[in-house]
C-alpha cells in the first residue's frame, strides 16, 4: 500500500496552436479571448484557479480559489483577511494564480504584486453573494483550528440571530485582493510534448511578449 506507479498516464495534445504572431497585444485581452472560450466548455468552475504564496519558512503553498473579477489592473479574489494565505500576503505581497483548461488543452499562469482591493468594492461584492455565503464570512474563523462541524454550525446560528437585530454588514476582516501582474504565461498543448508557451513581460510600462521552449 502507499504506492502507485502512474508513469504510464499519457495525454497527446493538439486541439490548438498559438503563437506569437496570434495573441493579442495586452495579456488581459488575451486571458479574457481564452476565459470566454473555456466558459463554453469547462462548466461553472472555470474561474477556478491555484493561488500560490509563500509561507514563512519560504516553502510556496497553494490552493483553489475562485477569480472573481479581472480587468487591465489586475484580477481580483476574496478572502478571509486573517486567513493562512492572507497572514503570508502580509508579509510577502506577491503571488501567482494558475488557471488551467482541460478541455480546450491550455494553462494561464500569472504572477505580481498583490494588495487588498478598497473597501467599497469588498462591500459591493459581499452584498452580491448569497444569505448563506455571507453569514459564513461571519461565521467562519478561516485556517484555525475548530473542534468539529458542530462549532461551525452553532457558529452559524448565532450570526443569524445577532443579524436578526442588527443591520447585516460586511465583516472587516473579509474583503478582496488583486493580483496585479507583471508576467503572464499563455501554454497551449500540442502534440509531442512541444507544446507553445507565450509570455507577456512587464517593461518600462509596456507588455512585451516572447516564446519560450516547452
Amino acid at each position: 500500500m502507499g504506492e502507485g506507479n502512474i508513469q504510464g498516464i499519457r495525454k497527446d495534445y493538439g486541439v490548438e496552436e498559438l503563437s506569437k504572431t496570434s495573441v493579442l497585444d495586452s495579456p488581459i485581452d488575451q486571458f479574457e479571448l481564452w476565459f470566454k472560450d473555456a466558459m463554453k466548455s469547462e462548466g461553472s468552475e472555470v474561474n477556478a484557479c491555484v493561488l500560490s504564496t509563500l509561507a514563512e519558512d519560504n516553502c510556496p503553498e497553494g490552493r483553489v480559489v475562485l477569480l472573481k473579477f479581472f480587468a487591465e489592473d489586475g484580477f481580483t479574489f476574496y478572502t478571509n483577511y486573517e486567513s493562512k494565505k492572507a497572514q503570508q500576503l502580509a508579509k510577502h505581497p506577491f503571488a501567482s494564480m494558475t488557471f488551467y483548461w482541460r478541455t480546450r488543452e491550455r494553462q494561464i499562469r500569472v504572477k505580481g504584486r498583490v494588495e487588498k482591493v478598497s473597501a467599497e468594492v469588498s462591500d459591493a461584492y459581499y452584498f452580491e453573494r448569497p444569505e448563506g455565503s455571507q453569514l459564513g464570512a461571519w461565521a467562519s474563523p478561516q485556517s484555525q483550528e475548530i473542534p468539529d462541524r458542530a462549532f461551525l454550525k452553532k457558529r452559524v446560528e448565532n450570526v443569524k440571530q445577532r443579524f436578526e437585530t442588527e443591520e447585516l454588514k460586511r465583516p472587516d476582516f473579509w474583503g478582496g485582493y488583486i493580483l496585479i501582474p507583471t508576467e503572464v504565461e499563455f501554454w497551449q498543448g500540442r502534440p509531442s510534448r512541444l507544446h507553445d508557451r507565450i509570455v507577456y513581460s512587464l517593461v518600462d510600462g509596456q507588455w512585451v511578449t516572447k516564446r519560450l521552449a516547452p
